[in-house]
């Protein structure tokens, strides 16, 4: 829910209310019962929640260079030897 400014034309008391988007303008100020007028608000903060935003949006290009090379050297995993196995079923 927002949170709406509002300025009485009479007293010039501003004040905030928190109501939701749905709810009707106010027109009467709270001090005077004067007329009041909506002001128009800055808007909310932009808010990141989450984790990753570093990681996925600005990493740094060398690192993906990294990866490949110990994807390269790491060594390939040796197939067990058929010898072995029919060496051991015979005895």
């Amino acid at each position: 829910m927002p949170t709406y400014d509002y300025k009485c034309t009479e007293c010039s008391h501003t004040f905030e209310i928190f109501q939701p988007m749905s709810a009707k303008v106010l027109k009467q100020c709270p001090i005077c019962n004067s007329k009041v007028r909506r002001l128009i608000g800055a808007g909310a903060g932009l808010i990141f929640k989450g984790s990753g935003f570093y990681q996925t949006d600005y990493k740094n290009s060398n690192s993906k260079d990294t990866v490949k090379k110990k994807e390269v050297a790491k060594p390939a995993p040796k197939p067990a030897s058929d010898n072995a196995t029919k060496d051991a079923t015979k005895s």
